[in-house]
């Protein structure tokens, strides 16, 4: 079916009030070519074109989590954009940023003069009783003279096609990044549509954005920030992909300390200093020494530094006041006085009821409208949010009417609002369900607001278009502003000639050096380990070839993986009991040793990691431990992943600070694992088969072979696995490489005397070149492995964050 086909056969069974009804000329003439794209692209099965726009959001890396859960989930994405004209466009836009003009007016005031309270405007309880008032904030003039930089508001339209606003965000705005990976995998879909229609792009805005907040701060080349509460929030990976879009630092409260009523990041070089924060954490929780003392994420003495006017915060902490529900009771008059008529946008009917004849009207009309709390958090009869008034049964309507008598300032009552319905892809037939479109709104460096043409819409999984039925939706689309005018290319990257040349690339906080760090350790820990595995089945459980080890080397393979902790020992080498024990070994869920465990481990670091490791890297880590096949099977499959991550960090990592820290602990964990299969076998009485062992948890037996055309002896293997620095997987090329990466890390001083880190590693590198495979024994192996643990122990004490440690004070780089 065409395009035209998809049209006329949608709008045939649509309800009056979609945004297909009553579509024509360029809107009409859009979403045929949206449809003969989709039409294309699924071969006429919409059930494919869902599962390749999903599969494109999946490969960019779009995920969410749910609150109290730990697992993340997959973006829902709908094939099918909604598209709206530029002329409508350009309504909305305008009414947007009237809006944030509004909003910045009322916080400033709040904070400020507090004339709306005073002359009877706004309820001084409205703002004094909201758990998201800041008192401490009241009489602190932002950096830059504005509270608000980065606003959100849910609209939504009509039947009629009017659009109204559901609600404001300018407390912790979310989801400006899933409108930016909505775009990314849309494009990768629909790749033709862009220019058929003329579709707005999204970059200007965020470049907006950027510049805006650059503007408000003190120095001409700020340093900014992205403000996270972790990887357990449900917004972490949007705002990792934002940090790395934006070119700013992600980085946590412990990353960051106040001096001097300065802001820092701690770094592997010192402290440097932060200009400006984008904060995504909840304000009340920014400074245990300004709000929450109990607050373990947050930066002591945050606000004393912006007070000192130092440090910009987008949005300033306060400003959530205006997101309280009840605030849209007053937002109309509010913004006629502040605009002197009427607001662009109207806001859906709500009444405060801390207002007699308010709350009367809503019990007298609870069944027409919803009741929700006036400040967004539960309160008695409402435990699970808002409810529609019709839907309560007798004994809920009595609970609540009586609690909206006692305490009548925690309710409100809002119309039912009726939404539009949009072209959804359900089953194999486009369905009208009802949508809601959050917009975004960023100041820019001249002060004015720009709106991101788009945003996107959340859709809801049943026909009901009631909003307080639809809820948060089920699926998200993207949002095309499109036009009769060409758009021109433009993107988030500078003119060639207007850029200044740089090849550092930037600030390594110490935080995500010590997770690089670990990530390397643990997937050489992990691989090491599984490479133990595989050579104890491939040589001692196989199919019946004969060829079992010897028991002694078998003993020695059982201890290797004993002594990590992965597995108990088993009861004998009988082919079932070792099959249990490798399945301990590397599957086991409980404790932290088997490599299932050290996979946790990883995929762990890489979760929050995903500004510094490519969408393919963090996918792999996270990649489902394999089911299928036999043990040997899968162990073969972890084989080919951790080959597939090494290939991924030694050819697509540039070669930085955090490729150098990553790099490190792969070095360092490798040394460690060979060292300890040296100590396994006694050297003093080797076997050939022992030898020939060592060479294949080495991975060095091609290399051996090569150079010796004599069986296996004892001196050349302990030489090429311990001493040979042209072994990659040798001890010695581990410990030259440790020490070349050490030599190019920042120093505390500029003495020109070795820190404690380098001369360990410099010690060991001179045990190595002196050493004697004729001579290299247990003591000289034991001595390697604890100057190992040494320099890590070194490295981390050096480099990485040690809890609640002070700020250092030697050779403190303040810039």
């Amino acid at each position: 079916m065409t395009g035209g086909g998809w049209f006329e056969a949608y709008c045939a069974d649509a309800p009056s009030g979609d945004v297909l009804c009553g579509a024509a000329g360029d809107d009409r003439a859009a979403w045929v070519a949206a449809f003969d794209e989709l039409s294309a692209l699924s071969g006429g099965t919409l059930a494919s074109a869902r599962e390749r726009a999903q599969r494109h959001a999946d490969d960019i890396g779009t995920v969410y989590r749910v609150a109290g859960e730990s697992e993340e989930r997959r973006w829902p994405l709908s094939p099918v954009p909604l598209l709206i004209g530029s002329t409508e466009w350009r309504a909305i836009e305008a009414g947007v940023a009237e809006r944030a003009d509004v909003l910045e007016a009322i916080v400033a005031d709040i904070h400020g003069d507090q004339r709306l309270v005073t002359e009877g405007a706004l309820p001084a309880m409205l703002v004094t009783g909201s758990p998201l008032f800041l008192r401490p904030m009241v009489g602190l003039e932002p950096p830059g003279g504005h509270h608000l930089h980065f606003v959100a508001a849910d609209l939504c339209r009509d039947p009629d096609g009017t659009w109204r606003v559901l609600a404001d965000h300018v407390r912790v705005p979310v989801g400006a990044g899933y409108a930016l990976e909505n775009r990314l995998a849309m494009g990768r879909t629909l790749g033709g549509l862009p220019s058929r229609v003329n579709i707005e792009r999204h970059a200007p805005f965020f470049a907006a954005m950027r510049a805006g907040i650059a503007a408000a701060c003190r120095r001409a080349e700020p340093r900014i920030g992205l403000l996270t509460p972790g990887k357990l929030n449900p917004s972490y990976a949007e705002q990792a992909h934002l940090a790395r879009y934006l070119g700013f630092l992600l980085v946590e409260g412990a990353d960051l300390a106040v001096r001097d009523e300065q802001l820092y990041v701690r770094t592997i070089a010192g402290l440097k200093r932060i200009d400006a924060l984008w904060r995504r954490i909840d304000p009340r929780l920014i400074d245990p020494l300004a709000f929450d003392a109990t607050s373990t994420i947050g930066v002591p003495g945050l606000i004393d530094a912006m007070a000192a006017g130092n440090v910009v915060i987008a949005n300033s902490p306060g400003a959530g006041v205006v997101e309280s529900p009840a605030f849209a009771a007053f937002l109309p008059a509010l913004a006629q006085r502040i605009l002197g008529r009427a607001p662009t946008l109207p806001t859906i009917a709500t009444w405060w009821c801390g207002g007699a004849a308010e709350r009367d009207h809503v019990l007298a009309s609870i069944d027409q409208l919803v009741i929700g709390p006036a400040f967004a958090q539960p309160v008695l009869g409402l435990a699970g949010g808002p409810v529609l008034g019709a839907s309560l049964d007798a004994v809920q309507r009595a609970t609540l009417a009586d609690a909206m008598v006692r305490r009548p300032q925690d309710y409100i009552g809002q119309e039912v609002a009726e939404l539009s319905t949009m072209p959804t892809a359900c089953g194999e037939r486009l369905e009208p369900r009802p949508f809601s479109l959050r917009v975004f709104a960023a100041r820019g460096p001249d002060g004015r607001w720009s709106v991101l043409p788009g945003g996107f819409v959340r859709i809801g999984d049943q026909p009901d278009a009631r909003a307080a039925v639809m809820g948060e939706g089920s699926w998200s689309a993207d949002v095309c502003i499109h036009g009769p005018d060409p758009v021109a290319p433009i993107s988030l990257l500078q003119a060639a000639d207007s850029v200044e040349l740089r090849r550092n690339p930037g600030t390594l906080p110490s935080r995500v050096a010590d997770n690089l760090f670990w990530l390397g350790r643990y997937l050489e820990r992990g691989e090491a380990l599984l490479g133990v595995i595989r050579v104890l089945f491939g040589h001692s459980i196989s199919a019946d070839t004969g060829a079992a080890l010897a028991p002694a080397t078998v003993d020695r393979l059982v201890r290797i993986i004993t002594d990590t902790g992965a597995a108990r020992r088993p009861p004998s080498h009988r082919r079932r009991d070792l099959v249990d024990f490798g399945r301990e070994a590397m599957e086991a869920v409980e404790g932290g040793a088997s490599v299932r465990a050290i996979n946790r481990f990883a995929a762990g670091i890489g979760a929050v990691s995903r500004d510094r490791l490519s969408a393919d890297m963090v996918r792999l880590l996270d990649a489902p431990h394999p089911t299928n096949g036999t043990l040997l099977d899968r162990a073969g499959t972890l084989q080919r992943r951790y080959a597939a991550l090494a290939g991924l960090s030694a050819e697509h990592m540039g070669r930085t600070d955090a490729w150098r820290f990553h790099d490190l602990g792969r070095r360092i964990e490798r040394a460690m694992a060979a060292t300890r299969t040296l100590l396994a076998i006694d050297l003093r009485h080797a076997s050939a088969e022992d030898l020939s062992t060592l060479l294949d948890l080495a991975d060095s037996q091609i290399s051996y072979r090569q150079r010796y055309l004599i069986g296996f002896a004892r001196v050349p293997v302990v030489d090429l696995i311990a001493l040979d620095p042209g072994n990659p997987r040798g001890i010695a090329f581990q410990i030259e490489t440790i020490s070349d990466h050490l030599t190019r890390l920042p120093v505390l001083n500029d003495a020109g005397i070795a820190e404690p880190q380098q001369r360990i590693a410099a010690r060991l590198v001179a045990a190595l070149a002196m050493g004697s495979a004729e001579r290299l024994d247990r003591g000289w192996l034991l001595e390697v492995n604890q100057q190992l643990g040494n320099l890590s122990d070194a490295i981390a004490t050096r480099y990485f964050l040690q809890g609640a440690q002070a700020l250092r004070e030697a050779g403190l780089t303040l810039a």
